[in-house]
């Protein structure tokens, strides 16, 4: 009984060995997607474990139709813990949160401004090429906003794309 419950431990712990994560310490890039406007952020990543990281995003969104326009600026945090699939591919999942502002112009030239804050999911799927230090991802982050004015609901699925070096 002895030499099961250590051969399977020795078992379990291959296979914990082999899940261990080989990604970069670092890596900047973009992230653009769309929620309440398209637009761009500045994102870093910097890894913390084998196995998790935090990403740092700083970004800008802009819609305009016929009736108004608006602008945000935000600064989210997302604790990450990522997972193995096989080659460059990992997916990941995060909790975070963040800051923001926005400015609401209506038609009739009356202006709303308003900083706000949010909590904010992650779930992502990314790719990280052997040949370059290249890093691509898609992830979803829902969103719910602690204000009045930013959303009608409270709520914004923000999916993007990202595209970020990989670095030491």
């Amino acid at each position: 009984m002895k030499k099961i419950i250590l051969f399977s431990l020795f078992l379990f712990g291959i296979a914990t060995t082999v899940q261990a994560q080989n990604f970069s310490k670092n890596a900047l890039g973009l992230r653009l997607g769309d929620n309440d406007g398209f637009g761009g952020e500045i994102s870093y990543q910097r890894g913390l474990s084998a196995k998790n990281r935090l990403e740092l995003d700083l970004g800008f969104r802009s819609r305009s139709n016929n009736d108004n326009d608006f602008n945000a600026f935000k600064l989210t945090g997302v604790y990450q813990w990522v997972w193995k699939i096989e080659g460059g591919f990992n997916w990941y999942a995060g909790v975070g949160g963040g800051v923001g502002s926005y400015t609401y112009k209506f038609k009739n030239d009356t202006k709303n401004s308003e900083a706000f804050v949010f909590v904010a999911g992650d779930l992502g799927i990314e790719y990280n090429f052997e040949e370059a230090p290249i890093q691509l991802a898609l992830d979803i982050r829902p969103e719910l906003y602690f204000t009045d004015g930013y959303r009608d609901n409270n709520f914004g699925p923000d999916l993007a794309l990202s595209i970020r070096y990989r670095f030491n």
